[in-house]
Order: structure tokens, then sequence, then C-alpha cells
């Protein structure tokens, strides 16, 4: 089955606060389901040091290879970049993820 550009399922880059306040950047197709297995001790080791227990910054790409280019994007900036993405952040509206 061929996907048209109109039926391509969107991908996310996603920031977790941790226990300890560091932020978790990576991308999924279902942020929110990818949040709840962090929180569960699934899907990254990086919560091993530190649970998992926010989902703070959502956004949405058009597929997952534009979704890794900007999670690379965000991985390299300072913390503070990183927390004014949060602070702009107005929350999961119901028709995303």
């Amino acid at each position: 089955m061929t996907e048209t550009p109109t039926s391509r399922k969107p991908w996310y880059v996603y920031l977790v606060r941790t226990a300890n306040g560091s932020l978790y950047c990576g991308i999924s197709d279902n942020p929110e389901r990818r949040f709840n297995a962090h929180q569960s001790g699934r899907g990254a080791r990086y919560f091993s040091t530190s649970p998992a227990v926010a989902l703070v910054y959502v956004e949405a790409w058009p597929d997952k290879a534009e979704a890794l280019r900007q999670e690379r994007l965000v991985k390299k900036l300072r913390k503070s970049a990183k927390e004014a993405l949060v602070a702009s952040w107005t929350g999961l509206s119901p028709c995303d993820a």
C-alpha cells in the first residue's frame, strides 16, 4: 500500500520532566503512550536514575524523518532554551496524539 502525503501519520518530538528536574527529549507516534511507558519503567534507561514525572512539551511533525531531525536540534539546545519551549506549550488537544 502506498502512502499519499495526506495519509501520513504524524510523529512527535516530546520533552519529559524527570524527578531530578532534567528534561528528556524523544520522538514517538503517540507521545502520551510513550510517556506512560517511561513512567512504568519501560522505553528508556534514562529514567532508571530519575523517574519520569510529566510530559511537558509536544510538537507534531509530518513524518518520522522530520521528527528525528527536529529531535537532534532540540537535544542540542541549552537547557534554558528547552525550558522556553516548555513554557510555550499549551498542552495536548483532544485531536492530538
